[in-house]
């Protein structure tokens, strides 16, 4: 059970990337979300992720500063959710020294063999959701929406080589 199970959350306090539409199979989407070490390769927001595929694992990242251009942010997060080529999602919970919980849920949608669709929100929990979404909202969407667009273009690339081998 995921920590932020049972807390409060308004549904204004969800940050969602948008539905982006990839023409490669969900198998080939999770093993390039799953492959943490790579994230370097083609992620542009979580530029280093060192975890393992696991239930409560830590998400050691270092994510590129949507607020100070250069700077490196690092942030551990906790796997609580693992559904092979459907959903991976990794939560923040309640620490009286950071005590803004939230979770990042990031979807696969299968759409046929070939095709599948990828979608990520990250929820602000508790009485401080709001004032988390103010703060940081608007560049956690873009964050959000430019990984979905690197991760089709890199799953994309990645299917297109091995139909040509």
């Amino acid at each position: 059970m995921a920590q932020t199970d049972g807390m409060a959350l308004d549904p204004a306090n969800i940050v969602r990337s948008e539905r982006i539409e990839i023409d490669a199979p969900a198998r080939v989407v999770w093993e390039v979300l799953t492959d943490f070490t790579n994230y370097k390769a083609w992620n542009p927001f979580c530029i280093e992720c060192d975890s393992k595929l696991e239930m409560g694992a830590a998400v050691n990242m270092k994510l590129a500063s949507y607020t100070m251009p250069g700077q490196v942010v690092e942030n551990v997060e906790y796997i609580c959710a693992i559904e092979p080529e459907r959903m991976i999602s990794w939560e923040l919970p309640y620490m009286e020294i950071w005590p803004y919980p939230a979770r990042r849920d990031q979807i696969i949608e299968k759409l046929g063999e070939d095709r599948c669709a990828y979608l990520s929100t990250d929820a602000f929990f508790g009485e401080v959701g709001t004032h988390v979404m103010r703060f940081c909202g608007d560049w956690v969407k873009r964050a959000f929406d430019d990984t979905a667009i690197a991760l089709k273009a890199r799953a994309e690339a990645l299917y297109a080589a091995r139909k040509a081998a």
